[in-house]
């Protein structure tokens, strides 16, 4: 009954003297031991249920074969020894195709259990150490506040300017479907609830619904039959502003608040309000780049039903208030302006005349769901005999609940505004109409198309296309002086055109009703050129969203144009691109009409594709440094817009660590940053998970923006950069030379990872490649790391980086000792280095040669197949060697044993499903096309993307 189990060792040896370390005053260590007790006790359990449900739904004979190769797979990785190895691999050779899909996806819903198990304690283990104030958490930060010698002024000043913006994007990594996810949710709610049950019968009927939620999962179709559609990725994310944002985000604020009033009691008023400076942003509806999919009419379906969210939410709080303020005039004073709004509700009520609170209400509740009504066609509910007008914006219902807050507020009911109220006044601030900014994005070669055709059917006598650069500028600078406009709706145009077209009127009429915060942004994916910015003005000045004549004092354009700058090369190009745009006559009208500022994005995933990870990191830190010091010379407020992945070659890793590596002054209280894929389900489908993934984001823009590098950095940095750029130098070369310029490559990598495969998933509405060839340049990213991840390589997050580091420590095979020490300079005193050792060191320690190698007998070619492989695993041994000299230790993530446990407790469960996948792959591409191998490879896909988690 209780043999399918996830082994658990015993505690490293490192966790112990963490362990005392936090808990000096003991009661926490004890809790601490309580927790990690917990977790391995949790895991089991679920464990043991699992194989219950796995035995009473498919039989003793399934549950048999799985438990067997559990166990083989166990002893392999425990002992190591040949006499596993060979049981494991027979008893997986053997299987038939129905026999093998049982199996795997046992394997792949065990390790979704770890994960929720995991999660939780990791939860826990915030929550305990929460008063402590590690850095990283926002009592860390709030802590470094009062001590700092910031006044009042200062401190307003700084979150009146901030934004912090996490943007949810529909990448094709997130192989798990809603369904899953909602059950995997209440499984999370039921764990909690079974270590606070205190009665046998609250016992077993918490174990009666456990059970039923893992026999939902083990029941529940793992994978889609169809291509997920925007509307599919539309409600995806939407149900995750349901389960957190909505909730997590008011509250974080005015939680905050309250502290900040605390902590600077002396500083700022009781009446201080903390600016909405958390807000949300979202690609999903927008992002047009290489997907036909998305159009004027994703746009505007992703606006409704963010918008129907929002109201949805607001319309339950408002009638929840209405039950619970049942404050009575005759007891209470209220304010003038409550029963002004009181008496505007049009409640005539006898039972009701002195509860003027809920008369107020009444009337936000039925004004509420008129504008529902009318943005969103949703009735909502309104009681006939009022007749309510629609609010005109979220302002001025923001109005109307402050009226109420400030009528407490008037007869010391504070505590009446916490419970509720208070957070819907923040929701309202933040979420607005909108729920969430929509990004529009588009890449620029579609923009020339658009504007090449545009000047054609006007009757120009030039092919814009052909133009060159200097050409482009004249011609779109004197167009957009022009009053006339290209555009007709009485001329024929191709499909390209009118769709583009149409997303712009769409956004102008979209900002109209539903706020200016829904649509901002436009991004213009491969920026090469100044030519690029100005042709996304030209399309807002076709659209009647840029008015005023271009150069003038009164000109206005109501889109922000954001840069998106990708591979290397656009890379260091971006300073000067930039400075070219604010050497741009009248330039300074337009960006003083946007606030004073400009928003820039870097590419994680595109540049690392390009040059590899150590060189992607470091142009990208010496962009941001160029960067800054134009804008800051310019007076012009730069806001970076960094489009991480989840896996470290995309720039993945714990967000704390990486925004304190951004160089000095490219926070400034301002971030957005993407979030993709799995990673969005694993921050954010539990609130309490949710809430410390967001609090960790403002304290790490807290703390980066405000509190300066160690002076000894200062010193240093210069020195540090000299290196860098050597360690970067040497490892493009080694990367760029297995990648592009080592013959065969591509076709190496379409056959030896699960490539085409993953492409067929129903995973995401956008195309895998950019282009229908098998070059690695038309490859997105996205697909690129996931897998690599698949076949356990992980290559885009290591290669190139033993390498820079071997030659750099070693002359004439000589080790260097003080060059050495100077790399554990680097890595004590400077954030960026060490962030960037930290997570080859986590992606080392999930990458597995032995798997890979499996992976490349798929290759036809031997002579190609063992060249690479032996290139690969060349390098595989100098980034270990040399992370064992940096680290001084041979152990992967021995500063982070927890980490290390959870990945070595995983390891056994995966290397089954690797070596399934890929004789399943062997067989498929042999021509065992049936149903069933197919579903089959992609239950594996998704089980070893459940255990490696960071995969996209």
């Amino acid at each position: 009954m209780d043999r399918l189990l996830l082994h658990q060792g015993k505690p490293q040896k490192g966790m112990n003297n963490v362990l005392m370390v936090i808990g000096e005053h003991g009661m926490t260590s004890r809790i601490y031991s309580h927790n990690e007790k917990l977790l391995r006790e949790n895991i089991r359990y679920l464990g043991r249920v699992l194989g219950e449900v796995i035995k009473s739904k498919e039989g003793e004979e399934t549950f048999d074969r799985i438990e067997a190769i559990r166990t083989a797979a166990v002893n392999f990785h425990r002992h190591g020894n040949t006499k596993a190895a060979k049981s494991l691999e027979k008893l997986l050779k053997t299987l038939t195709v129905e026999q093998a899909i049982p199996v795997i996806r046992a394997f792949s819903y065990f390790k979704h259990l770890v994960n929720i198990a995991e999660d939780l304690h990791a939860h826990q283990q915030s929550r305990l150490v929460e008063d402590q104030a590690a850095p990283g958490m926002l009592t860390h930060s709030l802590q470094k506040l009062a001590a700092s010698d910031l006044d009042a002024a200062e401190i307003g000043d700084f979150f009146a300017n901030a934004l912090i913006s996490p943007v949810l994007t529909a990448h094709p990594t997130e192989v798990q479907r809603k369904s899953i996810l909602d059950t995997e949710r209440a499984l999370s709610l039921l764990l909690v609830e079974k270590s606070n049950v205190v009665s046998i019968r609250e016992a077993e009927r918490n174990e009666r619904m456990i059970v039923g939620a893992i026999t939902t999962l083990w029941q529940t179709r793992i994978l889609r039959f169809s291509k997920l559609t925007v509307a599919n990725e539309i409600e995806n994310a939407l149900s995750y502003y349901r389960m957190t944002f909505l909730q997590v985000i008011p509250e974080l604020m005015q939680d905050f608040e309250n502290d900040l009033r605390h902590v600077f009691a002396d500083k700022l008023s009781p009446e201080y309000k903390l600016p909405s400076f958390l807000q949300m942003g979202s690609w999903i509806g927008g992002d047009r780049d290489g997907n036909p999919f998305v159009n004027g009419a994703t746009l505007e379906q992703a606006i409704i039903q963010q918008s129907a969210t929002a109201f949805a939410y607001y319309l339950e709080q408002v009638e929840a208030l209405r039950s619970e303020l049942s404050l009575s005039t005759r007891l209470v004073g209220v304010t003038p302006a409550l029963v002004k709004l009181a008496q505007a509700s049009g409640e005539q009520s006898l039972h009701r005349q002195d509860e003027t609170y809920r008369l107020a209400l009444n009337g936000i509740h039925a004004r509420l769901a008129q504008t529902a009504k009318l943005l969103v066609n949703e009735r909502g509910d309104v009681r006939r005999e009022i007749s309510a007008i629609p609010y005109t914006s979220a302002e001025a219902l923001l109005a109307d609940m402050n009226v109420i807050a400030e009528s407490l507020q008037s007869q010391q009911g504070e505590a009446l505004i916490y419970p509720r109220l208070g957070k819907l006044i923040k929701a309202i601030e933040t979420f607005g109409f909108h729920l969430a900014t929509v990004d529009l994005r588009q890449s620029s070669d579609v923009h020339e198309l658009v504007i090449k055709e545009l000047f054609l059917k006007a009757g120009q006598d030039f092919n814009y296309a052909t133009l060159d650069e200097d050409e482009k500028v004249e011609v779109l600078l004197e167009e957009l002086k022009q009053p006339r406009l290209l555009f007709s709706p009485f001329q024929q145009y191709s499909e390209l055109v009118q769709s583009e077209m149409e997303v712009l009127q769409k956004a102008r009429g979209i900002r109209a009703g539903y706020g200016k915060r829904a649509i901002r942004q436009y991004i213009i994916s491969h920026t090469e050129t100044l030519s690029d910015l100005l042709e996304v003005a030209l399309l807002q000045k076709e659209t009647g969203m840029l008015r005023g004549v271009w150069g003038s004092a009164k000109v206005q354009m109501d889109l922000n144009i954001v840069p998106l700058f990708e591979t290397i090369a656009d890379l260091r190009h971006a300073p000067m691109i930039m400075g070219q745009w604010l050497s741009l006559l009248g330039i300074r009208h337009l960006l003083r009409y946007q606030g004073n500022e400009q928003e820039i994005m870097l590419g994680y995933s595109d540049s690392n594709k390009d040059g590899g990870f150590i060189t992607s990191n470091w142009e990208l830190y010496k962009a941001e440094i160029s960067l800054v010091e134009l804008f800051r010379q310019a007076n012009i407020r730069l806001r970076l817009f960094h489009g991480r992945g989840g896996t470290v070659g995309r720039g993945g890793g714990p967000t704390y660590q990486a925004i304190m590596a951004q160089p000095q002054g490219t926070v400034d209280g301002q971030i957005r940053l993407t979030e993709q894929g799995e990673i969005i389900a694993n921050k954010y489908s539990e609130p309490r998970v949710g809430r410390q993934h967001l609090e960790t984001l403002v304290a790490a823009t807290i703390d980066g923006s405000l509190f300066p590098p160690d002076p000894l950095l200062a010193k240093k940095r210069r020195s540090f950069e000299i290196i860098m750029e050597e360690l970067s130098a040497t490892a493009m070369t080694a990367y760029r030379t297995l990648v592009y310029e080592t013959a065969g490559f591509a076709e190496y990598f379409f056959n030896a990872t699960p490539i085409s495969e993953i492409a067929e998933l129903n995973i995401g509405s956008r195309p895998a490649s950019r282009k229908a060839t098998q070059r690695i340049e038309d490859l997105r990213a996205i697909p690129w790391g996931f897998s690599w991840g698949q076949c356990r390589l992980l290559l885009p997050g290591w290669f190139g980086v033993g390498s820079a580091i071997h030659e750099y420590l070693f002359i004439e095979d000589k080790l260097q000792p003080a060059r050495l020490k100077t790399l554990h300079d680097m890595l004590e005193q400077w954030p960026l280095f060490r962030s960037l050792i930290s997570n080859v060191d986590m992606v080392l320690a999930k990458t597995d040669l032995a798997v890979a190698q499996r992976y490349s007998m798929l290759v036809p070619d031997k002579k190609l197949r063992e060249g690479i492989f032996a290139a690969i695993e060349h390098e595989y041994q100098l980034t270990t060697e040399a992370l064992n000299l940096l680290l001084n230790s041979t152990e992967r993530l021995s500063s982070n044993p927890a980490l290390a446990n959870s990945i070595q407790n995983r390891l056994p469960y995966l290397d089954p499903l690797n070596h399934l996948q890929v004789e399943l792959i062997r067989q498929y591409r042999q021509g065992a096309t049936n149903d069933r191998v197919k579903l089959a490879i992609h239950l594996t896909i998704n089980g070893i993307a459940a255990g490696l988690r960071n995969t996209g």
